[in-house]
């Protein structure tokens, strides 16, 4: 298995042990593929609209709704519960604060879920119900994600809006963290402390490599979307070629974030 073989070995060629180096090895490929695309440099550079970052909002809350349901349901599994810190790490309710900022108390009923990112939140939910264990490197390359860029992007996205204060930028801020470098420590010593036989962390390390994969493909979705943001009920974006914005760009922070987890 291509994904086992490259985590065997760490950056001067010696055999990894541990778990968080193996999954930063198995997709040391898809970190750079992440890292050097037009739409995280364009990103980065400022050039995101607020009705982008509204249907940005949109798509984390798909996908960390469906992370966190299952991590909530499986907290007592043993490959689970090493790792979860539902009180330091949870994004469910931060994001609901910023759609509602944005979108108003009804914000449910407006709610746009682009099919890449609804295809993102089914695979989570179908470990969670089959395969608990693979939970691990969704958790791990999301969340040490967040926690190694989530105040500059943050500073980032209040500029680019020209936002005056951080109202709707809950997201990105982590109040229960007082030390995101100590934590993301802690949190590395829990995840390698981790049981696996073989076969299950070699599952992990493929499973790594989808959770990539998944943030790559719902940020370079290139197909164009027509966006209507009063739209109720809740909706989900067809695969349809109907032109107003790009939507590949919803998503960017995910996989920038996703990009920096193992700073």
């Amino acid at each position: 298995m291509d994904t086992m073989k490259s985590a065997r070995k760490n950056e001067t060629g010696e055999v990894g042990s541990d778990l968080s180096e193996q999954i930063k090895a198995a997709t040391k490929d898809n970190h750079v593929r992440a890292e050097n695309t037009q739409l995280m440099l364009s990103y980065q550079k400022g050039e995101i609209t607020l009705v982008q970052y509204k249907v940005l909002l949109c798509s984390l809350y798909e996908i960390y709704r469906a992370l966190e349901d299952e991590m909530d349901r499986n907290a007592s599994h043993p490959a689970v519960a090493p790792i979860y810190f539902p009180q330091e790490l949870s994004r469910v309710e931060s994001l609901e604060s910023d759609l509602e900022h944005f979108f108003g108390s009804e914000w449910r009923k407006r709610v746009i879920v682009p099919a890449a990112t609804q295809r993102y939140g089914q695979r989570l939910r179908q470990i969670g119900r089959e395969n608990p264990e693979l939970l691990v490197a969704h958790a791990y390359t999301r969340y040490l994600g967040d926690l190694s860029g989530g105040q500059v992007l943050g500073k980032i996205t209040q500029k680019s809006l020209g936002l005056s204060s951080k109202e709707g930028l809950s997201f990105f801020y982590f109040p229960s963290v007082s030390s995101p470098n100590r934590f993301k420590q802690l949190y590395r010593s829990r995840m390698n402390s981790i049981e696996l036989t073989e076969k299950e962390k070699a599952a992990v390390l493929e499973e790594a490599v989808q959770a990539f994969e998944l943030n790559i493909q719902v940020r370079d979705l290139r197909m164009n979307f027509s966006v209507e943001l009063n739209r109720s009920p809740a909706a989900v974006l067809p695969s349809s070629p109907i032109v107003q914005f790009t939507v590949g760009l919803c998503v960017a922070l995910a996989t920038i974030g996703v990009g920096m987890y193992a700073l």
